[in-house]
């Protein structure tokens, strides 16, 4: 066992373990520790505990001290600096002719280092701008650049569903999103629907995955045959969260073999109906039964090209 503190930024973001180094932190103190840009201010975000030393994923760093008034006083002082910063760089990103948007400035707290944060379509080379910075600031510069999402995260905002955004508010980690998350929640799948701010799948299609893939599990798609107490029958939805399935019954043409469905439409409990199973190659499965499982091949076939050409839409939007 080892005892850690957790800290984090300012910025939403990531809770980094640090060795508290024999002292005692309280929820909320402000500290000054050292990472890979220099000396940064945080807050302490957990306190005091052990945890097994299994969980940590690279060595401890020291808490380096509590913040005093003096590193706090020079915390607002570098914040008071950003705005001429921002405005000194775009000056000069115009100047340099560079395709590069630029989001944000960081003033390390010892001023030891100034991180100018910008978003770009591709690589940009930014010597000579970084040149040009370090000879009017007369520091280090260090211009680094962030994906769309993280510029949504940094810049925050307001979301579709009126609510300020996730990612800038409490989501540490961005985790992958698929369109097929989209699909399984029975979503529209137009990109504009499903998208967030920063023009990805937003982030909260993940929030439920795993409740659709339990509330799915057993539960036959949309336009398949099924054996209902009342006999065969086509589902025609599923209503995941009260378990029920709507379905219409099928009759099969003693004449034409064509089959007929019924007007009325059926619900029933997932208990109360047997999906059918596919037949094994070379087994003697009945005629029904391997036209049935043709169906369902070419539907995940089609789902699956569907799903396809939309994320080769979702990567042009």
């Amino acid at each position: 066992m080892v005892e850690i503190v957790g800290v984090g930024f300012l910025k939403a973001g990531k809770t980094y373990y640090f060795d508290p180094a024999g002292q005692k932190y309280e929820l909320g103190d402000m500290v000054i520790v050292e990472t890979a840009r220099g000396l940064e201010l945080g807050h302490i975000l957990i306190a005091n505990r052990m945890i097994e030393e299994d969980k940590l994923v690279a060595a401890l760093k020291p808490v380096e001290r509590k913040a005093t008034d003096e590193d706090l006083k020079k915390y607002k002082e570098n914040l008071a600096k950003r705005d001429g910063a921002m405005k000194v760089c775009a000056e000069k990103i115009a100047k340099h002719g560079l395709d590069m948007k630029l989001i944000d400035v960081e003033f390390m707290i010892d001023g030891s280092k100034i991180v100018f944060y910008f978003s770009a379509d591709g690589r940009v080379d930014f010597r000579e701008l970084a040149k040009d910075l370090a000879g009017h600031f007369h520091n280090r510069i260090e211009l680094r650049q962030i994906g769309v999402r993280d510029e949504a995260k940094m810049l925050g905002g307001i979301g579709i569903c009126g609510r300020p955004l996730c990612c800038s508010k409490w989501l540490h980690d961005f985790q992958p999103v698929s369109i097929k998350m989209a699909k399984q929640q029975n979503l529209s799948l137009n990109p504009t629907k499903i998208s967030g701010t920063c023009g990805r799948l937003m982030c909260c299609l993940n929030f439920e995955d795993k409740t659709y893939k339990e509330l799915r599990k057993g539960m036959p798609k949309d336009n398949e045959r099924v054996d209902t107490p009342d006999g065969l029958a086509k589902v025609i939805s599923v209503d995941y969260f009260n378990g029920r399935i709507n379905t219409r019954g099928i009759e099969i043409d003693p004449d034409t073999g064509e089959e007929i469905f019924a007007q009325e439409i059926k619900s029933y409990a997932k208990e109360d109906i047997r999906r059918r199973k596919k037949g094994k190659k070379g087994g003697q499965a009945a005629d029904s039964d391997i036209g049935i499982d043709l169906d369902a091949e070419k539907e995940e076939l089609a789902d699956d090209e569907e799903i396809r050409e939309l994320e080769e839409l979702m990567r042009e939007f």
